[in-house]
Formats: structure tokens, sequence, C-alpha cells
């Protein structure tokens, strides 16, 4: 954790996550910030956390400081090159999805952008963070409309098994993804506490909106959609791998709304769900490591406890990376099925060890529920996870 090219690399990203008032404060503080730094590492460190776009802002602000960075020029206008694509899909995406909604709105379909896009409008610059689905969240009755309306849109990915209220298609270049439920399955008391955040968007009226072009595009009120944010953290991390993409996306939701958040209803809910000790740990890793200001940081403890959690889970975010992106499933395809279940199970109680050192309880309530699963699907005969 203290190579210098780790060290820059967290730098540049605090940089294009903030601006330039952090490029001076890095500055400040070192003075040899580049020294010797490895430039192929920090682009495939960028890669494997999705935040290419946040490490080249983070590039040209410390350029505009007249900092001379020594970045090979074949591999910069490489990254450029990669941005300008990043770029060029948010905005073709950004037009789907306004197509997309007006044409469930003429089918009286109506539907919250979750995620995504959605949480993109938080940033300095929306189009330089690299995209993933379009994921909807409806309710009941728009859950069932929309299955109907999109399936014959598309190639399904992920059909909606035991009326888990999730299904995935492949639409055109686009990955939609229909949610009736954001439920995580890593306890049941999470679960519950979703289901009722979710409860009181669509009874309550709790959202917000984004203009999409000409479109009024719905998402979750700001108080809800850092539970859902921060449970989708977690979800991620217990599961197969959290990358810095995700956690930039919570910081820079939490910066965007933090005078208007209800810290005590936010500090109600996270503690039903039995996560505040992950969320002081998540707080002293955004704080300590990509800069987030402590005053805009709910619950943030400076605490040596939490910021000890804190290097345990951003070593395992640069080991995993985004999505699991560093990890090795070839297995999954190698092996016959019950090989391959075999491994998986392995694999969950090694995680699980990890996960003790760091969450004692709530690890053994996570990796005892996933092994349960684990078992009921080997024992239903299915494939899926």
């Amino acid at each position: 954790m203290r190579d210098n090219t780790i060290e820059a690399f967290f730098a540049l990203v605090r940089t294009g996550l903030w601006g330039e008032a952090d490029a001076n404060l890095n500055l400040n503080a070192n003075d040899n910030l580049f020294e010797g730094v490895e430039w192929e590492k920090i682009y495939q460190l960028a890669q494997e956390q999705s935040v290419q776009g946040l490490v080249l802002a983070g590039l040209e602000q410390y350029k505009n400081l007249n900092v001379n960075l020594e970045v090979n020029q074949k591999l910069l206008l490489q990254w450029i090159g990669e941005v300008q694509v990043i770029e060029q899909r948010n905005k073709a995406m950004n037009v789907y999805i306004a197509e997309l909604i007006e044409e469930m709105r003429l089918e009286g379909i109506y539907t919250l952008l979750v995620k995504g896009q959605g949480l993109a409008q938080c940033y300095n610059r929306p189009n330089w963070r690299s995209s993933g689905d379009v994921d909807l969240l409806l309710s009941k009755d728009n859950y069932e409309k929309a299955k109907a309306f999109i399936l014959p849109k598309g190639v399904l990915t992920e059909p909606d098994e035991d009326g888990r209220k999730h299904l995935a298609m492949k639409v055109g270049q686009w990955a939609v993804e229909l949610h009736g439920t954001l439920r995580v399955g890593l306890s049941a008391g999470m679960d519950r506490m979703l289901d009722k955040v979710q409860y009181d968007i669509f009874c309550g009226g709790q959202v917000r909106f984004w203009i999409d072009g000409q479109t009024q595009v719905f998402l979750p009120a700001a108080d809800e959609d850092v539970v859902f944010v921060f449970a989708h953290i977690l979800q991620h991390f217990y599961k197969e791998g959290i990358g810095l993409r995700q956690i930039c996306d919570w910081c820079r939701l939490l910066w965007t709304y933090k005078d208007s958040l209800n810290h005590k209803l936010l500090e109600t809910r996270i503690k039903s769900m039995g996560v505040l000790a992950e969320w002081k740990a998540f707080a002293a890793l955004a704080v300590n490591y990509i800069g987030m200001p402590v005053d805009a940081m709910p619950f943030y403890s400076d605490d040596k406890k939490w910021k000890r959690k804190a290097v345990r889970v951003m070593e395992f975010v640069l080991e995993t990376g985004n999505f699991g992106h560093n990890r090795d499933y070839s297995y999954q395809k190698k092996y016959p099925y019950i090989i391959y279940k075999a491994i998986s199970f392995w694999k969950h109680l090694k995680d699980g060890a990890f996960f003790f050192s760091i969450f004692q309880l709530d690890s053994i309530k996570v990796t005892w529920r996933r092994m349960v699963v684990g078992v009921s699907v080997v024992i239903r005969g299915k494939r899926h996870e």
C-alpha cells in the first residue's frame, strides 16, 4: 500500500474526483509524488478499477499546474482514446435511455433508473465515468408489464427464475436489467430494509429526477439512493469483488446531497440493516484514500480501528478489481458442474475467512447464507450462483 506508483494512482483518482484544489494539496504534501512512477501500472489499475476517466482528469489537473508527469506519449494517446470512447458511449447510452423511457411511458409503464447513468450526474464530468448496464426499478405491476414489453426487443441473458424479480436482456448494444426488488441476499435484515426503502419510493413519492435531453428520468431520492448504493457496494464486496468506481459513485452522491441528507433517517436504516461497521470502514477508506471531505461523510470516525479495517478493505479492492475483474472464473467452464461448484465452495470459504478478519459477526452471517444458498442450488441442479 506504500508503493509510490499506488500512491500516485490514488492522488490522481482524488484529483479527478474533486478537482484542482486536491491537486494543490497533494503537491504541497509531497513534492516528489510522481518520481519513479510506473505509468503502465497506473493505467492498468485505472482499467481494473473502471476509473480511467477520473485518472485522466487527474492527469489534466496536474498538467494545468505545470507538473512534469513524464507519461509515455503513446500510452497517453491510447488512454485519451479510451476515455473518448467512454464519453461517446455515455452520450449514446443517454440517448437510448431517453428513448426507452419514453417508449415505456407510451405503453403505460413507469420506472425509475437506478445505479449507473443517474449516479453519473453527480460527477464533474458525467460522460467520463465508465458506464455499465441500464438498470430499471419497477413496482410489481410495472415489472410484469415491462417484462412483456422488453422480451421481444432483444436476447435474454439472465431469466427471471424462482420469482427473483430480476431479468437481464441484451437489447442491441445495451445491457438492460429489470428489477422488481433491489434485495442483495446478504441478510434478512438488509433485505427487509431495502424493501421498506423501495416502498417509501413507490408509495411515498421519494424520487428525484434528471433531465436526459428532453426526457424527465426519475431516480430514487437521495436519502433512498444512498442506502441502495451502499447495499450494492456490500453485495459485490461480499460476493465477487468491488472496485473504486462504485465507491466513487457513493462518495459523489453523498457529496452532491450533503446539505439535504437526513442523517438521522440514514443512521436508523444503516443500523437496522446491521452494517454500521461496514459503513464506518468504507467511510475511513473514502476519506483516507480517495479524499472524501470529512464533513460530507456521515458517521466518519478517525479512530485507528476503522483506518485499519479500511486498509484491509482496500487491499481486497485492489486485488479483485471492479466486479471481480482480476479473479479467475475460467474453472466454471473447464470442469463438470459438481467439480466447479466444489471449487466455488472452497473459494467462498477462503473469502469468508478474509472477511472474518475485518467484520467478524457479519462475515459469519453472510458466509453461512452463501453456503446454504450454494448447497440448495446444487441440490436443485441449477447452474446460477
